[in-house]
């Protein structure tokens, strides 16, 4: 279970929609990325600052551990964890990361690069709007604070038995659509069903759960096709609740609505917000649900305190940029550390009027990357792949263009547990041994390492290795005359009585005379001068490589139908992989439109490690597993890792009140700040 995988279910959405845009397609594992294409997204993590004793007192009562029954299956649970036990008992008034007396009102404006055709984010058709998580609510809800741990929302409490063979959910009476009527067990299944229908992702990260049933007048109960899977209860927790009576309707078209397709009519939920307006590609206003049904049930209380958010679209970052500082704008996220650097030195931030800050991220680092499309016949050998790898200075460019700010990602679980570390040895090497006939030798024998630009020594050695495993992979090294421009008459007349020489190029050539080229896509500026950084390199080795950058809606239109050669992708990841890896890696995926397998990755092995970690019994048997799965993509060299940034890049108008301790896995703008109206009545004085 992915935390930052889960888009469409969660409302950290909406804090992600000033992110880049390089890649921003969702899966429904981006727990609140569904965290992602505003992913992303996609960089949400603040760590904890310290609570008062009193408050932490108050608002987290020690959780006793429960008296397990002769039937376990009979245990109603208000939480789950993947790890540990939740943080907060049945009886928790209020999370210790919210101010459960945070003034509600005021009106938050974004700035926001993209752009959007669509209002429903569940099908695999049109660019949904940033935030339109927000408006609906799932069974279970994420907690920011805890990895893989979720508490009761739609859901008062689920039940399963020890062998994880079903789940039942016991949903809240109270529980309402934004039209009053109630959330019943019908609209559950419906939601199940037509989300397996609307997008392969949910079909895949579903497919064990084969039936769902009415077991009570507020109970559904799901069964499963498989035993032990300790996290299907918890993803069904994820499952976003639409209403069936909704869907199944007319719409104001006069046809059938119908989920697997994009619409731009306003639809109907049960969460905090909803839609007030918007203008296609545009705007689009949310505003609070001021009756909302949750508003104060423990899970909820202190949160969504922003009466309205209006999201504006601009075309470009430089744009969208300058509308935050000329104050049309009150929050921004900065992705790009030379923009961080450089460009926060504005008037407004010299008056105090804006604040900047980096606030520490933990959890697992994203694997970021210049990812391949393995569909392509000339990335099918993976020493290609390693050679680009070799051809990447990372030392340089962080220095010359990132500011020296990222951390070179050398992981699929980087920092974390999970991540493969020196030589398998235990448990991990057991697993790989099953398979030791279908992986490199290199999986025993050597510990996968980046390639390092530490020297001048470095950089000639990389890249000799890069030419020698090109040449390894049936591509030859040629120096070939190539047309001088600055050559004139008498330039040429002297070369031809051997007064100087022709100027050359190195290529790549195969045995059938063929270059070696590569596109770079990209959806955004933003990557222009890594990409150039690194083609410099590429150019020494032969390779002939050149930049595309597309609007967002046709990036996105060719990553979901993978019409790439090469495009920066990221992978996000928590403590407690599972369901949502076989969207990432698995064979099914790979040729599935809009599947997260941008890569088209399709290993009999990796399909064996996924499902055994899917159904790992504990958790070391999750660490031993995933630490396996982590080693076998390494080296199949399906990307050129990139970096990941240890803190979260904000600026804001100072009009806003946060708590005093923030949680640990996002900074949560807009779930746990609100407008000081003290404050915006004294930033508006002195704006005068």
């Amino acid at each position: 279970m992915v935390a930052a995988y889960r888009v469409h279910q969660s409302r950290s959405r909406a804090d992600n929609v000033t992110a880049s845009r390089s890649s921003h397609r969702s899966g429904p594992s981006l727990l609140s990325a569904r965290f992602s294409s505003f992913l992303a997204a996609l960089f949400v993590t603040a760590a904890a600052l310290s609570a008062p004793a009193s408050a932490q007192e108050e608002s987290a009562p020690a959780a006793s551990p429960a008296v397990v029954p002769a039937d376990a299956s009979s245990v109603r649970h208000h939480a789950l964890s993947l790890i540990g036990d939740p943080r907060f008992g049945p009886d928790f008034k209020h999370f210790d990361w919210v101010n459960p007396d945070a003034p509600k009102g005021g009106t938050v404006r974004f700035a926001v690069e993209g752009t959007f055709d669509s209002l429903n984010p569940y099908s695999i058709k049109g660019m949904s709007a940033g935030g339109i998580g927000m408006i609906y609510d799932s069974l279970m809800a994420g907690s920011p604070d805890e990895e893989s741990t979720e508490y009761g929302l739609v859901a008062e409490w689920v039940s399963y038995p020890p062998d994880y063979s079903w789940a039942k959910f016991g949903l809240r009476p109270e529980a309402r659509f934004h039209d009053g009527k109630p959330i019943t067990p019908e609209d559950v299944i419906f939601s199940l069903d037509a989300l397996k229908k609307a997008h392969p992702m949910y079909a895949r990260y579903y497919k064990n759960v084969v039936k769902a049933e009415k077991t009570g007048d507020h109970e559904v109960t799901f069964t499963f096709d498989i035993a032990g899977n300790r996290e299907l209860p918890q993803i069904l927790g994820q499952l976003t609740v639409l209403p069936k009576h909704y869907w199944e309707a007319t719409g104001k078209n006069g046809e059938p609505r119908d989920l697997t397709k994009s619409t731009l009519e306003v639809p109907l939920g049960s969460g905090p917000y909803k839609i007030k307006e918007f203008d296609t590609g545009n705007r689009i206003v949310f505003e609070r649900v001021k009756d909302y049904w949750a508003k104060d049930l423990p899970v909820m209380v202190g949160q969504w305190n922003f009466d309205e958010m209006r999201f504006q679209y601009f075309r470009d970052r430089t744009a969208a940029f300058e509308d935050f500082k000329a104050g049309r704008a009150d929050f921004w996220r900065e992705n790009t550390a030379s923009s961080w650097a450089t460009q926060f030195a504005f008037d407004a931030i010299q008056k105090g009027w804006v604040k900047k800050e980096a606030i520490p991220t933990k959890g697992v680092a994203r694997m970021q990357g210049f990812v391949f499309n393995t569909r392509r016949d000339k990335f099918k050998d993976p020493r290609v792949r390693q050679a680009f790898n070799y051809a990447f200075d990372f030392e340089d460019l962080n220095k010359s263009v990132l500011f020296g700010q990222y951390t070179r990602v050398g992981s699929y679980f980087d920092n974390s547990e999970l991540a493969a570390k020196g030589l398998p040895q235990g448990r991990e090497l057991e697993i790989l041994k099953e398979f030791e006939k279908d992986l490199p030798a290199e999986v025993f024998t050597t510990e996968w390492k980046n390639p390092v630009y530490a020297s001048r020594e470095d950089a000639r050695k990389n890249l000799q290795e890069a030419m020698r495993l090109f040449k390894e992979a049936g591509w030859e090294v040629r120096q070939e005359e190539i047309d001088d421009p600055d050559c004139g008459m008498f330039c040429k007349l002297g070369r031809a009585v051997g007064l100087g020489s022709a100027k050359t190029q190195t290529v790549l050539r195969n045995d059938k005379g063929e270059p070696f080229t590569v596109e770079f896509l990209l959806g955004s500026d933003a990557f222009q001068r890594h990409v150039a950084h690194y083609r410099a390199n590429l150019e020494k080795i032969g390779v002939k490589a050149s930049v595309r950058v597309v609007d967002p809606a046709q990036y996105e239109r060719r990553e979901t139908t993978f019409d790439f050669d090469i495009v920066i992708d990221s992978f996000p990841q928590s403590l407690s992989p599972g369901n949502e890896q076989r969207d990432f890696w698995g064979s099914a995926a790979a040729d599935q439109d809009g599947s997260r397998n941008t890569i088209g990755i399709k290993s009999p092995v990796i399909d064996a490690l996924i499902e055994k970690l899917v159904v790992a019994k504990d958790r070391d048997e999750v660490v031993a597993h995933t630490r396996a799965l982590d080693r076998v993509l390494l080296w199949g060299h399906y990307l050129v890792p990139q970096w990941y940034n240890p803190y979260e890049w904000l600026a804001t108008w100072d009009m806003f009140g946060r708590p005093e301790k923030l949680p640990s896995l996002t900074a949560g703008f807009s779930q746990v700040w609100w407008v000081d109206p003290a404050k915006q009545q004294a930033l508006a004085s002195h704006r005068k």
